[in-house]
């Protein structure tokens, strides 16, 4: 009985030990958009097991301003700017396991959740919250967390 004890606190040493030594290393990604490469913040930080990507407006970075069309079309952009850098990283929506949402205006929810759900199908985890003012005068913005 006194060896089955030493092994397993032996084990859980060892355990702890391995955990105190796999320090994750953290990249801090540039965007592949070049209308982005000035910005101040990282378009993906990438640790071992996750990327975390910044939110997401519905500006077509091409044209380097909002879409028009309301919230069904701003949705939809801003998804596809997130499908933008998942693939760019070499993952998909199927890879996102929590997404953030930010509304300027609560009363868009049904809309905009009727353009989420066709995307996202596999349900990741999701808050969803209304704000006062975003970014660029944006009706949404949307960030992800992928695992890898």
């Amino acid at each position: 009985m006194k060896s089955l004890f030493s092994i397993l606190c032996l084990l859980v040493l060892v355990s702890f030990q391995s955990c105190d030594n796999s320090k994750s290393e953290i990249i801090f990604h540039e965007s592949h958009e070049p209308s982005r490469a000035n910005v101040p913040f990282s378009d993906a930080v990438e640790t071992a097991d996750f990327l975390f990507l910044t939110g997401q407006i519905g500006k077509d970075h091409k044209k380097g301003e909002l879409v028009s069309g309301g919230i069904g079309d701003e949705t939809k952009q801003v998804i596809e700017n997130i499908k933008a850098v998942l693939e760019h990283h070499h993952l998909s929506l199927d890879n996102v396991v929590k997404c953030t949402v930010i509304l300027k205006d609560i009363n868009d929810f049904k809309a905009f959740n009727s353009v989420y759900t066709t995307y996202f199908t596999k349900k990741p985890a999701r808050t969803t919250y209304a704000a006062a003012g975003l970014a660029g005068g944006a009706s949404i913005e949307i960030d992800v967390i992928a695992a890898k």
